[in-house]
This record gives C-alpha cells, sequence and structure tokens, in this order.
C-alpha cells in the first residue's frame, strides 16, 4: 500500500485540526506538516517531496486556488491537491486547476476518506504506468485527466484540441469521437511541447505536423478548418516563413 506523504493548509485553527486529526486517521496517509498560510507551505512544498496537500481557498496573502496554480506552472511531480473550503462557488475553479477532489465544510470523516481514496488510486496508477514503461516521455505523450481517470496520449495522435469554456476536446487520428478533460486550454499548452504544437486561437490549438493546407487566415486539418485570429497570427507568420 502506498503512504500518501501530506500537509494541510488552513487559516482556520479548529478546521486545520480536524483536516491533521483525519490525516492522522487514515492509514494510507502520513502528515508531514500543517500550516496556517499558503505562503508557509509553498516553501515545504519546494523543499521536500509532498504526494497531496488538503487545502483552504479562501487565505490571506495568498490564495488556495493561486497556491495550486503556481504548483501547477512548476511541473514535474507535483503534488496533487484536494481543496477544503466553505464555499462551494469555487468547485470549478478548484477543476481548473486540476484538483483531485473537493470537499466542502463542514465535512465528515467518511467524505474526506473518499477524496483521499481517489489520490490512493491515483498514485497508485501512477506507480503501475511507471513499473510499465509508462513514465511520460515529453516528446512522445502526455497523460490527461479524464474524469477520474489518467488518459495516455500520444502527441503523434492530437490533431487538434479545442477549448470549450471550462472543458478542453481533444480531437485524435485514431479516434472519431474527442476526449474531454475538464481543463484549461491554457493548462494544456503549457504541457504539449512547443516545437510540435502552437496556440493559433483562443479556442485552439494544432498539431503543427497535422497541418494540410493554410490561407491568410485560416488552417485545415483534413477537412477541419480552423481560424488564426489576429492575437496569434505573427507567431503563426513565423512559422510558416521558415518552409516558404
Amino acid at each position: 500500500m502506498n503512504v500518501l506523504q501530506c500537509i494541510a493548509v488552513d487559516d482556520e485553527p479548529l478546521a486545520l485540526g480536524l483536516v491533521c486529526a483525519f490525516i492522522e486517521k487514515t492509514p494510507f496517509l502520513s502528515l508531514t506538516g500543517r500550516y496556517s498560510s499558503a505562503v508557509e507551505a509553498l516553501q515545504v512544498i519546494h523543499t521536500q517531496q509532498i504526494d497531496l496537500i488538503f487545502l483552504d481557498i479562501q487565505m490571506p496573502d495568498l490564495t488556495g486556488i493561486e497556491l495550486a496554480r503556481v504548483i501547477e506552472k512548476a511541473g514535474g511531480r507535483a503534488p496533487r491537491v484536494i481543496f477544503t473550503t466553505a464555499f462551494n462557488q469555487y468547485a470549478l475553479d478548484g477543476f481548473r486547476v486540476d484538483a483531485l477532489d473537493y470537499l466542502l465544510k463542514p465535512f465528515n470523516y467518511e467524505e474526506f476518506l473518499r477524496a483521499a481514496s481517489k489520490a490512493q488510486a491515483y498514485a497508485e496508477l501512477l506507480q503501475k504506468a511507471s513499473s510499465a514503461g509508462f513514465v511520460e516521455n515529453k516528446d512522445e505523450y502526455l497523460f490527461l485527466k479524464v474524469e477520474y481517470q489518467l488518459v495516455r496520449i500520444a502527441y503523434d495522435d492530437i490533431m487538434y484540441t479545442e477549448g470549450l469554456k471550462d472543458y478542453v476536446k481533444v480531437h485524435l487520428k485514431s479516434d472519431p469521437k474527442p476526449i474531454l478533460s475538464l481543463t484549461s486550454l491554457k493548462a494544456l499548452e503549457e504541457k504539449l511541447p512547443a516545437s510540435r504544437f502552437m496556440r493559433v486561437h483562443r479556442s485552439f490549438i494544432v498539431n503543427l505536423d497535422k497541418i494540410s493546407a493554410v490561407t491568410k487566415n485560416t488552417i485545415q486539418i483534413g477537412a477541419i478548418t480552423i481560424p488564426v485570429s489576429d492575437q496569434y497570427k505573427e507567431n503563426f507568420n513565423q512559422f510558416l516563413s521558415k518552409w516558404m
């Protein structure tokens, strides 16, 4: 059984104490530290290997959402996040930063355990993928969270990606049905290698190898026409100039 190294972050002492008590009660969790501010937690995250953070959202100086975004941009083996908050309007923001789950205060141990079990299942999936030789290769593929699964997607299989408000559609060469993930196009753009993918519109990222034709303002990928917006036209024209 994997034992996950955890920290709890909450500026409310009673809430922090409850989460810490739940962590210590759970056999597959180990409490590494407890912090009353996200700034304190950030220092520990940079110096220790943390697997999971139980993170409050509304905190002074640096909010939980802001801390999660900093962690996400850092890349590497970043800790996963389970948000704990009294305000359910933050749920969608939590999923936008790829949080594993969202606990609405006041929550009981059963609800806590259900969320923690998702983190354990995620860690076991990564371990199995690593043992099978499926460690993410930045030149070949990425893992994308689809519902509560990690789906391995080869870069070469991606035709283009499409942002739809709170979701991203990944259109594949191998499957007529796109993969739908609750993430942002910006977050996905940061994961994709810039040498092979380019954002050409606020709603589209294209695989440069899949482009079949271009016009002044559009890109053709198979039967699909994708617009190139003014905001991204200069970068795209620089790419084209290398081949003209």
